[in-house]
């Protein structure tokens, strides 16, 4: 008896049985609370939670790789792909202006509209460094030595000419296009893509200003009472366009984690594009040129509201 006794408490030490309840060792409350080992017993719920939320906040997707974050040479590649990108828009619209396929003013109102859009999309490829910016404005900046050549007729380029100017005169790229082309440098160069105030100069100035004349053009017929050269329709476009433009670069460069798009921050963009449009319909931009005044009220009301 005593023999069966002390064989029966001999048995949680044999190698087999100790090794099925290590196996198992939710078979029973006790032995999971006393024999289990810490490592195999499932973790608290609350812990699984935190490990989630995270894992949520690490999914934000980088811009480039980390092992070239501030890499010179990266940089230059990014710059010569943008300005590469850039100067073929403009050459694809200058063959456009060439054959007559659109309307000279809708031509050029596509210019306006997508060369600014199209930069913008490149910046995520630049990396952290402080020269990084300058490079990216490389773009910009060689047409604004093209638009002093030709404006000034040193240089000679018939298309481009009639692809971005109103009525086909080279001393008009002295005006708008080249208001234009010095605002992206300007807001590339100093804002850059932390800054919303980049975005709203942007936006305003391309998809705001384009869309206004577009529209403006087939849809205004109610004009405005102190403008008769501006419409209902075509303010109403410019200030939905240049918005709307805003809050998708918003959301665009939040994904890489350049700015954190917020309600505050959507409802300075309305107040910055209702503004621009309102400036761009007054007569003192027709005097001016609005690829003049809406880049400067977009900076002066962005500085105020961001």
């Amino acid at each position: 008896m005593v023999s069966l006794s002390v064989h029966l408490l001999s048995l949680p030490s044999s190698p087999s049985l100790r090794s099925r309840l290590q196996s198992n060792p939710l078979s029973s409350p006790a032995a999971a609370s006393c024999s289990a080992p810490s490592f195999l017993l499932p973790r608290p719920r609350r812990l699984v939670v935190a490990d989630r939320s995270r894992t949520k906040r690490s999914k934000m997707p980088a811009a480039i790789p980390p092992e070239v974050a501030d890499g010179l040479a990266h940089d230059l590649v990014s710059a010569a792909v943008t300005a590469g990108v850039a100067l073929a828009l403009l050459r694809f619209f200058e063959e456009l202006a060439k054959r007559g396929v659109f309307e000279q003013k809708l031509n050029r109102k596509l210019v306006h509209i997508t060369i600014g859009m199209v930069f913008l999309l490149f910046w995520p490829l630049f990396s952290s460094g402080s020269y990084a910016p300058f490079l990216a404005a490389v773009a910009p900046g060689i047409n604004i030595i093209r638009m002093l050549l030709l404006g000034l007729g040193v240089m000679k380029n018939e298309a481009m000419v009639k692809s971005m100017s109103r009525y086909g005169d080279y001393r008009e790229l002295l005006k708008g296009p080249l208001y234009y082309a010095t605002t992206i440098t300007f807001a590339t160069s100093v804002f850059w893509r932390t800054s919303p105030i980049a975005i709203a100069l942007i936006c305003n100035l391309c998809a705001g200003d384009g869309l206004a004349d577009i529209v403006g053009r087939r849809l205004g017929k109610e004009k405005l009472p102190y403008n008769p050269n501006k419409s209902y329709a075509g303010s109403i476009a410019m200030a939905l366009a240049g918005f709307l433009a805003s809050i998708g670069y918003m959301h665009y460069f939040q994904t890489f984690g350049f700015i954190e798009e917020s309600w505050s921050l959507a409802f300075g963009f309305l107040v910055v594009s209702v503004t621009a449009a309102l400036v761009e319909s007054h007569p003192i931009s027709s005097h001016l040129d609005d690829n003049l005044t809406v880049p400067l009220t977009s900076f002066l009301v962005g500085s105020l509201v961001f």
